[in-house]
């Protein structure tokens, strides 16, 4: 037999060994139908999306072939039920595209996004499946439809209307390219965000180097350069260690070094992203133009709270109006600290502002992080976050090793109702590694449902990027990381607790400007000494937090709180600024920021820097023409939260409120509805402005 027919044939029983294998193809023997990580193969992903695409299409074509009339029944329900393999294989591999990713992954991830695109628009350009809906549409109102079923309804309809189903001809054929090449461009952006950011490290040889770095900070750095086989300190862009070394370096050319590498990331190079945030603009608008919108802001907002460009313009507006004078001060008065500090003239550079704004934090509160991180020991921390939830809910968290993860660093943990009755299962994912991406998310595995009378209970994981443990020294969290810990929490427990009949309204799928409130509301119990006492001992000789270092935590928590509103409104109408174009932007990417950012910018701008090449929220993810929406949250869990320090900010009265009129609901009424169901009246920005100290 030849060498190359044999290695064919080889290859070709390999392939079914692997496709017999595929744990996709089978129930689940797990505890609570959780994946099985110990056995998924990066081969069995792309078999498994494949059939999932197979199967899915065929149910559908075996909706549109019923004969009887459309009804809720045998229309809406199949649908919403159908593609049970594709649901259960694609969070697996997307959520790990972003969790625990390496070559192989970003390889298939290429591969199966044109076909993920096409199957999308077979199913929403199906003029059989969309005529069954309208049909039932029209007639929701008039058919003894439960308010939940009705919104269930609207969802779906809209969202065949949004994915180009009113489209006929060549308009379709033009809607399906557009929306292929938008998901191929998003996941370019997003993939050499990544590379980039783990491509960049600096080693730092002399101990000269480390000066105003604290222990712990020296010691992480060394570690990552004895796992690299690195004789040194290596800094590097993820969060902590970017953070740590801007934060505390008195070496300013380092700094200025480590802030030009963070800033000009993929902007040219091999990973360039400038032509992709082009593209990506164009084809957003390309899309929202076809579908009778004139701007891709204009096509988005229609589904969210704001409804529409004034509204979000109003908000950013009012806050930039209201929060001026403090975000000008606070810039004086960290640049008055610096030139009293170096005594000499000095203009306060980007590269300085973590610097001096900490040192002037330490001089005016004496309350550095440094200071604060015996106290957040993540154990310590976890069972702070976990006991928040009983102490307000009643839930409780039981760790489950009988529960295959993905990493070895990851946990499981079954959580279980007052009457330990299990409500879901949640993982936990602290530190960073290469092949994970930046920042910090909460995700699902699987959403929660109700099919034939039984509640299927949702798999939740929340993924964060924080300090590691050194050779000598537990992981120790910052104040900053605690609150990220809370907020992620916060979205878990908006999926964890929900109580739906559909998955697609259930938990966190509801419109993007309400998402933030669940995970925002919850960072407001870190500066509570009656919270903190539960939790936060010092590792070593476990005394309590004390009193005075938390009064100094509260004086601090306004601390340059009118630069921090006008750092997330220059997001904001960055992001606004592109996605209100109605031609194509054919100019300089880096221009163009700076001419949208400007009007809230209080630092000095770097020419040749710019956010928007790694803006991974609105250009990979799903922030786009929505970044404002953390600031339409944060009004209404300023105004949520003073109802609890009205009433207590333990009451259980308030927190079942909270929990039966927005965490349980999803997205099965208007999200203002459930909000003065709880509340009882609409938010206003008042107490957002009081908290900051704004109004007094």
């Amino acid at each position: 037999m030849k060498k190359g027919l044999f290695s064919i044939i080889l290859f070709i029983m390999t392939m079914t060994t692997v496709q017999a294998q595929n744990p996709f193809f089978s129930t689940y023997k797990t505890p609570y139908g959780t994946p099985p990580f110990d056995k998924i193969k990066n081969g069995h992903y792309e078999p498994a999306i494949d059939k999932g695409i197979k199967e899915h299409l065929a149910e559908i074509d075996k909706i549109v072939k019923t004969k009887a009339a459309p009804t809720f029944e045998n229309t809406i329900v199949p649908y919403s039920e159908s593609g049970k393999l594709l649901s259960r294989v694609a969070p697996v591999f997307f959520n790990l595209l972003s969790a625990e990713s390496d070559d192989e992954m970003l390889e298939i991830a290429q591969r199966i996004q044109p076909k993920l695109s096409e199957y999308s628009n077979k199913i929403s350009l199906n003029e059989g499946l969309f005529q069954r809906v309208k049909a039932v549409y029209e007639k929701r109102n008039e058919s003894n439809l439960t308010p939940e079923q009705i919104r269930l309804v609207e969802k779906i309809y809209r969202s065949f209307e949004d994915s180009g189903a009113n489209l006929t001809g060549k308009d379709r054929d033009t809607y399906k390219d557009l929306s292929a090449k938008l998901s191929q461009l998003t996941l370019t952006f997003g993939q050499n965000s990544l590379k980039e950011n783990n491509k960049f490290e600096m080693l730092l040889t002399d101990e000269a180097d480390l000066a105003g770095l604290p222990a712990m900070i020296k010691d992480a750095a060394a570690a990552k350069a004895k796992e690299k086989g690195k004789d040194g300190w290596i800094f590097d862009l993820s969060a902590p260690s970017y953070i740590a070394f801007m934060k505390y370096s008195s070496r300013r050319d380092l700094r200025e070094k480590l802030y030009m590498a963070y800033t000009t990331q993929c902007i040219g190079g091999e990973y360039d992203n400038l032509e992709n945030i082009k593209e990506i603009t164009k084809t957003r608008m390309q899309i929202a133009n076809l579908l009778g919108y004139s701007d891709y802001a204009t096509y988005v907002l229609r589904n969210k709270m704001a409804k529409d460009k004034e509204h979000v313009y109003n908000l950013l507006d009012d806050l930039y109006d209201a929060y001026g004078v403090a975000a000008r001060q606070d810039v004086k008065m960290v640049e008055g600290f610096a030139v009293g500090m170096e005594s000499k003239d000095i203009t306060l550079m980007p590269w300085d502002w973590s610097y001096y704004s900490e040192k002037l934090k330490d001089a005016k509160y004496n309350v550095s992080d440094e200071l604060v991180r015996p106290y957040f020991e993540l154990e310590n921390v976890k069972k702070g976050v976990f006991g928040l939830a009983t102490d307000l809910f009643g839930i409780t968290f039981k760790k489950n090793t009988d529960i295959s993860v993905y990493h070895p660093e990851v946990e499981a943990f079954d959580v279980l109702d007052e009457n330990g009755e299990f409500l879901a299962v949640l993982y936990t994912d602290f530190h960073p590694r290469k092949g994970k991406r930046q920042g910090a998310w909460m995700t699902e595995f699987k959403g929660q449902y109700i099919e034939k009378g039984k509640d299927s209970r949702p798999h939740v994981l929340i993924v964060m990027n924080f300090t590691r443990p050194t050779e000598t020294e537990p992981a120790l969290l910052t104040f900053d990381e605690v609150e990220t810990f809370l907020h992620e929490f916060g979205h878990a427990l908006h999926g964890m607790l929900t109580k739906c009949t559909y998955e697609s309204l259930s938990g966190t799928n509801v419109l993007h400007d309400f998402v933030e409130l669940p995970s925002q509301i919850m960072e407001n119990w870190l500066t509570e000494k009656e919270y903190l006492d539960k939790f936060a001992v010092h590792y070593k000789t476990g005394e309590k937090i004390p009193a005075e270092l938390v009064q100094k935590l509260i004086d601090a928590s306004n601390y340059n709180a009118g630069y921090l509103c006008y750092r997330q409104l220059s997001f904001g109408y960055l992001d606004m600024a592109w996605h209100t174009l109605t031609e194509a932007y054919t100019g300089d990417v880096i221009k163009f920021e700076h001419d949208a950012m400007k009007k809230a910018a209080v630092l000095p701008v770097l020419e040749n820097t710019a956010m928007s090449p790694t803006f991974g929220h609105i250009f990979s993810g799903g922030y786009a023409a929505g970044y404002y929406g953390y600031k339409w949250a944060e009004v209404l869990e300023a105004d949520a939260y003073s109802f609890f320090q009205e009433t207590g900010i333990f009451n259980k009265n308030t927190a079942k409120s909270f929990r039966k009129n927005i965490l349980e609901k999803g997205n099965t009424e208007e999200p203002m509805s459930l909000y003065v169901k709880f509340r009882g009246q609409e938010p206003t920005v008042k107490a957002l402005l009081k908290r900051n100290g704004i109004e007094k």
